[in-house]
């Protein structure tokens, strides 16, 4: 039987690092998007590629109570 697999750290660190190309909220890193923002996108739909699914999953760990989770990787990549 094969091991689960495991979650790709990079993903929390593009979170905390990559800013937003376009918009609104242009030059905004991904983690410090408002939830407003991410639900919007959530009812419009997510860009298509690696934006959109960035999107997504910070709209997860927000709409989850989940930031606390970005603490130590932002304290570490500042």
């Amino acid at each position: 039987m094969d091991a689960p697999e495991q979650p790709n750290a990079n993903i929390l660190i593009d979170l905390v690092k990559q800013k937003m190309p376009f918009g609104k909220y242009k030059g905004t890193v991904l983690c410090n998007l408002p939830v407003s923002y991410l639900e919007w996108f959530c009812r419009e739909g997510f860009p298509a590629g690696k934006l959109g699914m960035q999107l997504a999953t910070i709209y997860e760990i927000k709409m989850n109570g989940l930031e606390y989770l970005l603490d130590p990787i932002k304290r570490k990549y500042k």
